[in-house]
């Protein structure tokens, strides 16, 4: 019996209105919100909610808890999390990835193998990270995004660094200079600051171009469903 399975037996045995936990595979250009506005109209959920946000530019697994199960968020967002996708060296965004458009070029002649296993390696373990100007962070009370859309820049606002963990970070270099990784992380890990500082430390610059979540703690993508085959699943019901 697997981690979903389990919890949803002990609430079945405890409450008559357990709630659910949904596994979808959110789209490319949908919210994390989107998705959780379309499926509480789709089915006909009172309460609803997700357990980490997706970038609207990422896909992948988003977990969704309805009823009850809603008191379940937490204990979902802190665990671990594994993503798929590429980066590419020597062009930066404002915003890290396909949002924004290019600002700044560098160069990527003097990056060999090398250079990357060393960059490889800093990121390994526990780091501090600084997350990204856009991100839903507050800082006095405004998302740093909204800050960011109104020109604001990463020297304009002081964004405190946090401890987060990488527990595996592995890239195929084959495509230089687009990078495809995958990484196993910690709760409140920025890929895009990842993609970031390992542009830097490659004395370059990097945005993350695709992005996909593969995993949250046992849950996995391949047991997700698309909205539509959700839709039409309830349909059945």
């Amino acid at each position: 019996m697997n981690q979903e399975e389990t919890i949803q037996k002990n609430i079945n045995q405890t409450s008559p209105d357990p709630g659910e936990v949904l596994l979808i595979d959110k789209p490319l250009t949908w919210t994390s919100f989107d998705v959780v506005k379309k499926l509480k109209f789709a089915g006909k959920f009172k309460k609803i909610g997700h357990a980490g946000t997706l970038d609207p530019l990422a896909t992948g697994l988003l977990i969704l808890c309805t009823g009850k199960m809603t008191k379940q968020i937490d204990s979902f967002q802190a665990q671990e999390k594994e993503y798929s996708g590429t980066f590419v060296l020597g062009k930066t965004t404002p915003s890290i990835d396909l949002e924004t458009g290019f600002d700044e070029e560098f160069p990527t002649e003097h990056i060999n193998e090398t250079i990357l296993q060393e960059a490889l390696s800093k990121f390994q373990g526990k780091i501090l990270q600084i997350p990204p100007i856009y991100s839903a962070i507050q800082v006095n009370g405004k998302r740093l995004y909204e800050l960011a859309r109104k020109g604001k820049t990463d020297a304009d606002i002081e964004i405190k660094s946090r401890e987060v963990e990488i527990s595996k970070f592995e890239i195929d270099s084959s495509n230089f200079p687009e990078i495809s990784f995958t990484v196993v992380c910690s709760k409140g890990t920025y890929i895009r600051s990842l993609v970031r500082d390992f542009g830097l430390a490659c004395q370059s610059g990097a945005y993350l171009s695709s992005l996909r979540r593969e995993k949250i703690g046992e849950f996995d993508v391949k047991n997700a469903l698309t909205i539509q085959e959700f839709i039409e699943q309830r349909k059945v019901d």
